[in-house]
């Protein structure tokens, strides 16, 4: 479970103690700082696996992207501070983002085209949380990638079954469509992108 400080923080004051040092990751939900879990050997995998095919496909169109290790997503509205499992950063407008230099945070549409959250057992923070802050801070396109079938019902269907979700951007609303076996993942930032459903889950060791 994650374990959370229950005192609430400003930004600013999460950003001034956030630790570099520790190895631990932290994000802020709301003013309340919450320590992140230690992430499962599955979980790595797959995490390391998109960020290898995406860079891979960064590289091979040129785009000016890189992901970072530990950068966070500021929303534009409240207290809140989120560090994706997989960022993709445009490095042309980072010299736009005031919190860049000293602070690794963005908050700009123009430096975010893609952000992937995969699923651990705070699977409610991925679908309602962090979906609507995404959408607020405008960011294109949003993957959640749940392996192990971890989300509710009523986000990946019943029987559950290992799904990603593609939320993108339209009109200011996230529209999602969801992928699953042997569907190929439709990505509007990467239309190119040969890469299905079922390769990302046995990433992590899931047959489907």
């Amino acid at each position: 479970m994650i374990q959370a400080l229950r005192k609430l923080v400003t930004f600013d004051e999460f950003v001034a103690k956030y630790p570099d040092n520790t190895g631990k990751r932290y994000e802020l939900h709301d003013g309340v700082i919450v320590e992140m879990p230690q992430p499962t050997g599955d979980h790595e995998e797959v995490v390391g696996f998109l960020a290898f095919e995406i860079t891979r496909e960064c590289i091979r169109l040129n785009l000016p992207y890189f992901i970072p290790k530990t950068a966070l997503v500021k929303p534009p509205e409240g207290e809140s501070a989120y560090s994706p499992d997989v960022l993709i950063l445009n490095r042309p407008n980072l010299v736009n983002e005031p919190l860049w230099k000293k602070e690794s945070t963005v908050s700009q549409v123009e430096s975010i085209p893609l952000v992937v959250e995969v699923v651990s057992s705070n699977w409610r923070d991925d679908y309602l949380k962090k979906a609507a802050d995404y959408e607020a801070v405008g960011i294109p396109e949003y993957w959640i990638v749940d392996y192990a079938a971890l989300g509710g019902r009523r986000f990946i269907g019943n029987p559950k079954q290992p799904t990603v979700s593609l939320y993108t951007l339209i009109d200011g609303e996230y529209q999602v469509s969801q992928f699953q076996g042997s569907d190929r993942i439709i990505s509007p930032l990467f239309p190119e992108l040969s890469l299905t459903a079922e390769q990302i889950f046995q990433a992590g060791g899931y047959p489907v």
